[in-house]
């Protein structure tokens, strides 16, 4: 979805200097050379906080921040080997949609032979180098296979015994029965049941040619597989039907933009808001700050993390900007939190609501669709770290009850009036449009602390949500897209890996 179809550049022009609000009639808030100095203080504070966030994740390598990265890599490639090998089985638009949303078999095994080279040159486990062989092995490469291995016999037991699997597999040497039995019995012993170790029994009993086992194995490799299409269908489907439908209310959306400029409008005032943009400022490093310092106080209490009352982390540390934004911004411009940022919409305007929230999470579908195409051009990959959640994956139901409130609750109300109605609204008032949407956007996608690819998803679903708030004047639409768009995100992961 362009910019010029979207007629940005179309939306009206306002004055580049802060439009006289009620609280301007008196001496403003914070404005002494005391609250300047706070300010400054304040400002540094969000600016160390930003600083780590960038630091750890351009100096702390993604490996090292998970106990466990072996038995976590392990877990995803094996399950998304099987969800592709369930494909084969699937009814053909399935495997299109599949290919179409998920990527190909052949750029699955790509991605999990790239991690694991990664995985393996970082630890001394024989067991990661097996995976990588294996994962070389099933994707037609048995001489880069081989060569994986070569060599382990002076590296202790296992290595020689992984060794000797991985030359049986997929080597050229013949496999007698006997050789196969006991070569079955030793993988049993040796390698965790998986994926990786279906597909090696496979190859063995079919050399061997043990047809009974081939068959006990294919048919525990299928039921796998097929448990896992079962959770992974439903969500294509919706994601496909959630496209369709937005997709044909983003093409009204164009049509009607010569028609009624203000066809999405659903509640004023919208932006610029009627404060002032010095007191809103001041209010938003301050209660950044108290927030930054409440998150990191939270995260030096070991216990807390693994506890329900984590749940009340991210409210608790936005309780100090909701508390400033009201009594300094809201209150003194006759507002409330309801009709200040939009919240409350007039019955009358329900339908079109609905049609514009549907339009926007398929507009962010289409721009997700769009960057991983543009990542397969340029040969960009992103870290499986940065999706893989241990709290989505291994965690207590009380604990994942708890990570799901915060993804799919606390996140996108609290993110959504910080840095769009307020940080995006304020700098509305000194610039136009896409300025402030790209420097408010910036913010918000370098606060994930994610990789390119990751920067570049989150500025795409802030731009989008930032440009709806402009021309609906409502923070809802923004809220329940980015609820819904983590919501897929978190029911993939557990679909695929719980």
């Amino acid at each position: 979805m362009s910019d010029q179809a979207l007629s940005i550049e179309q939306l009206p022009s306002l004055p580049q200097v802060d439009r006289p609000t009620v609280s301007q009639t008196s001496r403003l808030p914070y404005d002494s050379q005391w609250s300047l100095f706070v300010s400054v203080v304040c400002a540094c504070v969000l600016i160390a906080a930003l600083g780590s966030i960038l630091w750890f994740s351009i100096t702390v390598p993604k490996l090292q921040r998970f106990e466990e990265p072996d038995r976590a890599l392990d877990l995803m490639v094996s399950r998304m080997m099987e969800a592709q090998d369930g494909l084969s089985r699937s009814p053909e638009w399935q495997q299109w949609l599949a290919e179409w949303t998920m990527g190909s078999k052949d750029e699955t095994y790509s991605q999990g032979i790239q991690w694991y080279r990664e995985l393996a040159a970082t630890t001394d486990d024989p067991l990661s180098t097996l995976r990588l062989a294996v994962l070389l092995g099933e994707s037609g490469r048995e001489k880069e296979a081989l060569n994986e291995v070569q060599g382990w016999q002076d590296r202790g037991v296992p290595a020689a015994l992984y060794e000797q699997l991985i030359v049986a597999a997929y080597g050229s040497q013949p496999l007698s029965t006997i050789q196969a039995a006991d070569l079955q019995a030793m993988l049993a012993e040796a390698v965790p049941n998986g994926w990786f170790y279906n597909q090696l029994s496979a190859r063995l009993a079919r050399r061997g040619g043990h047809q009974a086992l081939l068959a006990t194995v294919e048919q525990q490799s299928a039921g796998n597989a097929d448990r896992i299409q079962q959770w992974i269908r439903p969500l294509i489907v919706t994601e496909v039907i959630c496209l369709m439908i937005g997709s044909v209310m983003l093409l009204g959306i164009v049509r009607l933009r010569g028609q009624r400029v203000d066809i999405l409008r659903v509640h004023g005032p919208g932006v610029p808001p009627p404060w002032s943009g010095r007191t809103a400022v001041a209010v938003i490093l301050r209660g950044g700050a108290f927030g930054a310092l409440i998150t990191v106080a939270c995260m030096s209490v070991p216990t807390l993390e693994h506890s329900s009352v984590s749940a009340l982390v991210i409210p608790l540390a936005n309780l100090p900007l909701l508390i400033l934004t009201y009594v300094q911004l809201l209150k003194p411009a006759g507002l409330t939190f309801w009709n200040g940022f939009g919240l409350r919409i007039k019955n009358s305007s329900h339908g079109r609501l609905a049609c514009i929230i549907v339009a926007v999470i398929a507009a962010g579908l289409w721009g997700e669709w769009a960057l991983g195409r543009a990542t397969e051009v340029f040969n960009l990959t992103n870290h499986w770290t940065e999706w893989f959640d241990p709290n989505l994956v291994w965690a207590s139901p009380a604990k994942l009850t708890v990570s799901v409130l915060e993804y799919v609750v606390f996140a996108p109300i609290f993110e959504e009036i910080a840095f769009r109605g307020l940080l995006y609204a304020t700098l509305r008032r000194r610039l136009t449009f896409l300025p402030a949407a790209i420097i408010s956007t910036s913010i918000f996608a370098l606060a994930h602390g994610y990789s390119l690819i990751g920067f570049l998803s989150v500025f795409w679903s802030g731009f989008l949500w930032a440009w709806i708030y402009e021309r609906t004047g409502s923070l809802i639409p923004g809220m329940v897209a980015h609820a819904m768009n983590n919501l897929l995100v978190c029911l993939t992961v557990m679909a695929l890996l719980r």
